[in-house]
Parts: structure tokens; sequence; C-alpha cells
């Protein structure tokens, strides 16, 4: 038997063996590290980019912006916000989150001037609307819409609720102590609704969403024997014995069976915002949309609205099975590509915009856009967007003076209370290039060749564009340097890169009009993404057929039909999709920071700049070096590059890489855009680069929208491509596709990386 001692000094040995040959390896990789640093760069200095003339707009300017007011009252993240009735007081809901708690606070015009507040209540849990009782004068009623109090973790529902406060109509008009009445309260896992409003019959009534936070998968949108999914009418006034309210005997379906006396109106699906006309007594509510639309809708008696059978006017889920009463088409509907969260908002008739008054002024929470529109009690006579603005809009409210207040639902001093102001600019920016040869990027348009300071880069993996080869490029110019004359570009994290005003970005795309032959090639597009006014906005160019130019397409966008000879020899029609200005930001939406292809992973790779005489180098490395960031350095900030040291995506065509980084870097690049928290994709997936496995909610998970007929259906399951509905919407072009939009080919490259992957799958892949 080997004695203790004679181990010991065996693995002592060993030990010192391994020592050596890890400080082999440092040293290996501290001179390789070196030899990197000491290779030239694919770039050796940074020319400034001082010729663009993209700037400002084609359009002409829409007729109102938004201004801050109450500068000195600094409110991160409100919610809600109306006046006190007959005061000259502000009450508002704060999503205070310092604290982790929803406030109902007020504040007076002095207080408002000295940017002070009062808490008149602090809530654990998300509140929503607020409105006051007719007799508000005399018995001090307020009315919210909140959720109840947290339930123990065993009870997967919530509740939401209607409570009604009383408030001293004397100093300190403070709430008057344990006067909280619940007046009504419905079980709920999501859109719950809870707006509430007083109309001109003295009725309070109040909005129910679908219950959940998907597409209806508990069937409520078109039921009637429930409260969810819909537009509730409450005596408040005349209450029953049992009740804190009684149900008006005029309501449109009392006294039929199996029916909540309570409905007004059905078939909502998660609404955001109800307000009284207070001079024609119509009930206006925004409704969130889901896949694509979204709506306002003036309120009827007896009205169905068609979700989840519908969403909106379109046809929804055709084959569940609708109520018994005829579907209403919304007053106002926006497709996704203008409006991706619908904020409803408040009857405006104030004095200092004649042109507004009696219009319903709304807007959207996630693209800032503002509309107006006005409608005569059978049909809209006017409508139109009125501003583009950067906010959050959470709400519309009328101040002390009756006009009109936004609440914007940002923090680090963005958010806030904004109104309208008349737009100054009052023409059209003649200037903007309405030719690529007009933008001041190209040295040589025929040629594709670009001014000095307008840098080539390439991606990890692609967006996939019907197979269409193309070029990018960015330009950030002079001014947009930071104090040391550097061009100032900040990195932070897997997300796009932040960029300074004016940048544009420029993407080309070229098709081969014969299959195969890159001799064929042709210019058919150039996009430009700019940033300006904090805000990004794309433009698209049309090139001619002999490739001299390209011309500015309409905001509206165009279809085009290529004629492309396939290998085989026949001739196919080719379907290309110039987008419109609001289809561009879609997909650069700031879910995913506006900049996709510019973020660390895509940009962590070798890019050939000898067409403008440089040599081939990491694009990060030749970056860094030419003053655009500094990256952070595990080893310290003075230490050399080492690519290895940042995430990187895999390209999901290249057969060397492993089909799991093929796959999670093709759904980042092409589907996590919308699949991410907050980015408008409602399947909950979360398709990010470095999301964990058991985090993507994709692996093993239940579809929550359509199955494809396909039995035991999951969006990936695993060893079964065949009842994967990933697969699935990847394969096909039409209902039903991924991605939505800007394809019209299946990439059948993808479909059998994805086929492959999902057969490798475990059962517990998820974990």
């Amino acid at each position: 038997m080997t004695s203790l001692c004679e181990r010991f000094c065996c693995r002592r040995e060993v030990t010192k063996a391994v020592r050596f040959f890890l400080a082999m390896l440092v040293a290996l990789a501290i001179s390789a590290a070196h030899a990197d640093e000491a290779k030239p760069y694919g770039l050796d200095a940074y020319v400034p980019m001082t010729t663009s003339r993209v700037i400002g707009s084609p359009e002409p300017p829409l007729p109102y912006r938004v201004a801050r007011t109450f500068p000195k009252l600094k409110v991160d993240w409100p919610i809600f916000v109306t006046t006190e009735p007959g005061s000259d007081r502000l009450i508002f809901i704060h999503d205070h989150r310092p604290e982790k708690q929803f406030r109902v606070c007020r504040a007076s015009a002095t207080q408002l001037a000295a940017g002070k507040l009062d808490v008149l209540l602090k809530l654990d849990a998300p509140a929503y609307s607020i409105c006051f009782h007719p007799d508000f004068a005399t018995n001090g009623f307020l009315y919210l819409g909140h959720n109840g109090p947290k339930k123990p973790p065993k009870e997967a529902e919530k509740t939401c609720r209607v409570t009604r406060y009383t408030l001293e109509r004397n100093a300190p008009f403070s709430v008057v102590e344990n006067s909280a009445k619940v007046i009504i309260e419905w079980e709920t896992n999501g859109h719950n609704g809870a707006a509430v409003t007083f109309g001109l019959d003295r009725m309070l009534y109040v909005t129910t969403g679908d219950g959940t936070t998907d597409s209806d998968t508990n069937l409520k949108g078109q039921g009637l024997d429930h409260l969810l999914a819909k537009v509730l009418r409450l005596d408040v006034d005349h209450p029953d014995k049992e009740s804190a309210y009684s149900v008006p005997a005029d309501n449109p379906f009392v006294g039929q069976k199996n029916v909540q006396p309570e409905t007004w109106a059905y078939g909502l699906r998660n609404p955001w915002r109800m307000t009284t006309d207070p001079q024609t007594g119509h009930i206006w509510v925004g409704n969130n949309g889901q896949d694509l639309w979204e709506q306002v809708y003036l309120v009827n008696k007896g009205d169905n609205y068609g979700w989840s059978v519908y969403e909106g006017g379109q046809p929804f889920y055709l084959e569940r099975k609708s109520g018994p009463h005829p579907h209403v088409k919304p007053t106002f509907e926006h497709p996704h590509s203008e409006a991706r969260s619908l904020t409803g908002g408040v009857v405006y008739y104030g004095s200092k915009f004649p042109r507004l008054r009696g219009a319903y002024i709304y807007g959207d929470y996630s693209t800032g856009k503002i509309w107006a529109g006005r409608h005569d009690g059978e049909k809209v006579v006017w409508h139109h967007e009125i501003a583009d603005t950067t906010m959050q809009i959470t709400s519309f409210g009328i101040d002390p003076d009756g006009e009109l207040l936004i609440t914007d639902h940002q923090d680090k001093g963005q958010g806030g209370f904004f109104t309208l102001e008349l737009n100054t600019q009052q023409s059209t920016n003649e200037s903007f290039p309405q030719r690529l040869s007009e933008s001041g990027l190209f040295a040589n348009v025929a040629k594709h060749e670009m001014q000095p300071g307008v840098i080539p880069y390439s991606v990890n993996s692609p967006l996939w564009s019907d197979g269409a080869y193309k070029t990018r490029y960015f330009a950030v110019p002079r001014d947009g340097v930071s104090a040391d004359g550097a061009p100032k570009i900040s990195v932070s994290g897997n997300k796009g890169w932040n960029f300074p005003e004016q940048t544009v970005l420029v993407k080309s795309f070229a098709m081969d009009l014969v299959e195969g032959d890159p001799a064929s090639r042709r210019w058919i597009e150039t996009r430009f993404l700019r940033r300006e006014n904090k805000e990004w906005v794309g433009y698209s160019y049309r090139w001619n057929k002999e490739q001299t130019d390209a011309t500015l397409v309409d905001k509206a966008g165009t279809n085009i039909v290529f004629n492309v000879q396939t290998i085989d020899g026949s001739t196919v029609d080719r379907k290309w999709r110039y987008p419109s200005r609001t289809e561009c930001m879609v997909c650069h939406a700031r879910a995913a920071n506006f900049v996709l292809g510019l973020s660390t992973p895509q940009m962590n790779r070798d890019h050939d700049y000898s067409s403008v005489g440089g040599v081939v180098d990491n694009q990060l490395r030749t970056l860094e070096h030419l003053g655009y960031f500094k990256l952070p350095r595990k080893a310290g900030i003075n230490s050399p590059f080492t690519a290895e040291e940042y995430p990187k995506l895999a390209d999901p065509y290249d057969e060397l890489e492993s089909l799991a980084d093929r796959a999670l870097s093709y759904l980042h690049s092409n589907c996590a855009q919308c699949h991410v928290s907050a980015g408008g994709g409602n399947s909950q997936m979360v398709l990010s680069f470095g999301t964990k496995t058991a985090k993507l909610n994709l692996i093993n998970s239940d579809p929550l929208h359509d199955r494809f007929g396909i039995a035991d259906a999951k969006l990936v399951a695993p060893g079964s491509p065949e009842r994967s509905i990933l697969l699935q919407r990847i394969a096909r072009r039409g209902r039903g596709q991924m991605p939505q939009l800007a394809t019209s080919l299946v990439d059948e490259r993808a479909v059998a990386l994805f086929a492959d992957w999902i057969k490798t799958l475990p059962d517990d892949a998820q974990k």
C-alpha cells in the first residue's frame, strides 16, 4: 500500500505540473493578445462624417407637439391624471417604484408651481383610474379602479375592484379615515380594465378585461354569464340591500337568462381608459389589441365588440363561438405599424385649440403618437394624427383650465406631465433628400461607394430578408462626439447600441434576378434609419432600373414585383415590400432599443474593410480603436482586446456551429425584437440573446394562439418537429407566419435548422 507521504508527494508533483501547464496557457494567451494588439486595425484613423443631409423630415409637420407642464413637479411613472371638480387641484395616480407603491396624490396650483404634492393613498397593488361622483361638491365621493390586496401565493387569481373613498371638502382635503367601500370586484389574472366614469345619466360605468394575459384562453370575451370583457353600468345612488349598487332597469340584458345584468356592452380584450363626453354624453373606450390591431369604441347600449372571435374589425379566432349579438366594428382602428398599446383619451372643450373642440383625443403608449377624431353620433366626420412624440402615454386628462394633460410613463426625469402646444415648424423640410445622390452619404451612388466617415459593418446573425444580398453602414456626425473629440456610442449589454443625434444607419438590398448568379444582382432598395429629437425614423429608397440612383418611397410604402429566373429556367414573380415609415418602427421598436444589428453580440466578428482602404479585423477592436466607444475589460481598462471576452451570436447558416447556438441566434435576430419583455409579441416567449433556457418560455410550452390543428402541440416539442408550432410558423407564409413582416418567402435553411435542432432536444431541455 502506498504510504500517505508517498501519495502526498505524488499529488504535490501533479499539482506543480498542472500549475506549470496553466501558467504556460496564460502566457500563450497574453502573448496572443499582445500579438493581436500589435496587428493592423481594420481602419487606421477616425474620419468625421460631415456631409450628411439626412436631416429633418420630408413630411409636412404635424400641427401640434408636446411641452412639459409643471416642470418643478418631479414625478416619474405617472399612470393617470384628472382634476378635482370645482378646484385647482390635480388628482393623479403615481407608480412610485422606489417604494414599490401605487399612490393617489393631490397637488394644488400653488403646490404644482413649487413642485410639491400630497399623498392621499398608498396601495401595494396597481391602481388604474379615478372618477368623481356627480354630487362630489356635497358628498366628496371619489371612485378608484384598482387591484385588491395581494393574496397568498397559493391563490392564482387576483381581484380587481372599484372602491369608493370620501375626500374632506375642507382643508386638509385628505381621505376620510375608514371611508373605503368596495362597490364591485371581479376575479382576473390580467387585462383588468378597472376604468371608471360617470355618465350624464348619473350611472357609474366600469370596464373589465378578459381576465388573462394572452389570447383569451379562458374564453371570456364572448361570454355573458360573468363580469369579464365588458363595460358595466351600475346605479350607485340606489344600492340593493346586499350590494353597494343596483342594476339599472334599462340595462340591455336585464332579465335575460345566463347574463350578468350589469352588462352594458361586451367583447373587449384589455380596455385601457374610458371617458364621458361632458356635453354629448358619449362614452369612449380605448382597447388594447393583440396581434395586429388597436381599437377605440364609441360605446353604445348592447354592443358586442367581437373579442376574441375578432380582433377589432379583423378576424382572429373565427372557430370560437360568438355571442348572440352582431359584431360591432371599432370607431377608430390602428394597425400595429402605427400603434402597439393604445391609450384611450378625453374629449376636448378647451379654448386654446378651437380646431380640436369637441374632438376625442387619444394616443399610444408604444409609439407616442396622438390622434384626434370627431363623431357626430352617427359617423366619424374627422380623424387625424395630430402629434408624434417620444412619450409612453398612459393617460389623458383635463386640467383646471379645461386644457389637455398627458401623462408620460418614464423615469430618469423623462416622465411626468405634458400638454399640447402648436408646432411652430410651418413647412416641410424641402432639403430632405429625395434621392440617394442628395443624401450626402454616397461618394458615388452608381458604384455604391460611401463618403469618408460612413463605416461599413456586418453582423453574425442576419435578419431573413427573402434571400436578398445586403450591405450595412453607419454614419455618426461630427457633432456626435464626446468632450475629447471622439464619437460617442454607448455600448450596453446585448441590446442595440445608443447613438447620438443625427446618426444615420444605412442598409442596401440587392436581388439576384437569376437565381444563383451574382452577375445578375441588382440593387432594389436602400433604407435609412435616422435618429433625431431622441427618436428613430425609417426611410426607404427605391433603385431605378439603370442602377444610377434611388428615389424616396412615399411614407405609406409600396409593393413591387420582380421577375426572377429560377435554377430550372422558369420565371417566377418575387414580391418585394418597401416598408412604410411606421412599419420600419414595428421591428425597430423601443423594447429592442431601436437599433438591431449594431449590438455587441452581432458585431463581435471580423469584417473586411478593404473596400474603404482597410484590412480584415474584428469590428469591436476596430471601432474601439477609432474612438467610437470603450469596451469594458475583465482584466482592467487598459488590458489588451480579446474577442473571446465578449458575447457573440452564431451564424445560423454555418453548419460548423452548434445547432443550439445557431437556432437561438436566429431567434434573437429574427424574433426577439417583438418576443421580449414589453416588445409587443404576446406569446410570452423571451427570445433575446443570453436568456436562460428555462426563461425562454418556449420548450414544452403550450401555444397561446393557433395550434394549426395539431394534436398535443407545443411551441417547441422536444424530439417532435411535427408538433412544434415554432417550426410551423417559420415554415409558412400567410396567416400565422413568423416573422410577421418584411418577408414573403420561407427561409428553407432555417426550416431545416429548426427541424434538426428540435429532433436533438431531450424532454427536459427547458431545464
